[in-house]
């Protein structure tokens, strides 16, 4: 059984900055980790409207926190603000967790390296050599594009209804993987290995131009509201292999932990808090993500 440690004078900090954050599955993820490994810390939301996110990192230290999460609409201005960055969080010029230390906070992204540890771990998917579609081109888009190019993926195609707007180029400078840009409406146009649909289309039963599903394809949907999108169910009446969005969620957000507290994350133990939390809500499985 698990023991609640507490909240006393040794309690460490940690939480969420964001606008909104009420809806964060966040809180109850960490603080079931923080309670199961009996470490006496504690995780809560920190809302912070547009324009006070600098006064907010500022107290992070003053007030003895240890660290935060940084969820929307602050990932890109906190990647400003913070000059030491982890090379995901420069890449992606986006920052969702912090780390006060001594002399100073250290910016990181666990979306991109969560998004990788979670194709390796629950999908056993090896990118190396393959080849993938991305549907989207946004923050999430991008963090998986990034995990997908450092894992040796030989081919990325993105899907994008403004292909002349998207900018894969900056992030994955220096990596081999060749990317192509193409229209929604040709993304069913080439075979590939992987699908990933990083958009928030699916919602509502929306679908996808897909290329031909089947046995050794693996489709990731990063929605988790739905639990079971449009687009799972297509994968896995084909025979491919489907999996939703709540393995990313919890991929990262346990780096989080692990940068925090030194200790590896009990997954098994956020994954059941994070599933009850979304049955006990009315929404078994589901969110667009990333994340925090």
């Amino acid at each position: 059984m698990i023991q609640d440690p507490g909240i006393d004078g040794r309690t460490r900090t940690v939480g969420v900055i964001g606008w909104p954050v009420e809806h964060s599955l966040s809180p109850t993820i960490h603080n079931a980790a923080f309670a199961a490994l009996g470490l006496p810390w504690v995780y809560v939301p920190l809302p912070v409207p547009p324009g006070r996110v600098a006064a907010a990192l500022h107290g992070l230290a003053a007030l003895g926190f240890e660290g935060a999460n940084i969820t929307m609409p602050h990932k890109t201005e906190v990647a400003e603000l913070v000059t030491d960055l982890s090379d995901e969080a420069r890449r992606l010029r986006a920052v969702n967790t912090v780390v006060v230390r001594p002399d100073g906070l250290a910016g990181h992204n666990t979306d991109a390296p969560g998004f990788g540890r979670f194709l390796r771990r629950d999908a056993g998917f090896d990118a190396a050599g393959r080849s993938a579609l991305l549907f989207g081109a946004g923050g999430a888009a991008r963090a998986c594009a990034l995990a997908l190019a450092q894992a040796g993926l030989a081919q990325l195609l993105v899907a994008a209804r403004d292909p002349a707007r998207v900018d894969v180029a900056s992030t994955l400078e220096g990596l081999e993987t060749r990317v192509a840009v193409v229209p929604f409406a040709s993304a069913g146009d080439v075979p590939v290995e992987l699908i990933v649909n990083a958009t928030p289309l699916g919602s509502f039963g929306e679908s996808l131009p897909l290329p031909p599903l089947g046995p050794g394809i693996v489709v990731v949907d990063l929605l988790y509201r739905p639990a079971t999108t449009q687009l799972l169910t297509s994968a896995r009446a084909a025979g491919a292999a489907g999996f939703g969005g709540l393995g990313l969620l919890l991929e990262q957000a346990a780096l989080s932990f692990e940068l925090w507290t030194g200790r590896s994350a009990p997954i098994d133990v956020m994954s059941a808090a994070a599933v009850a939390a979304l049955t006990d809500s009315g929404e078994p499985g589901g969110g667009l993500p990333p994340p925090s």
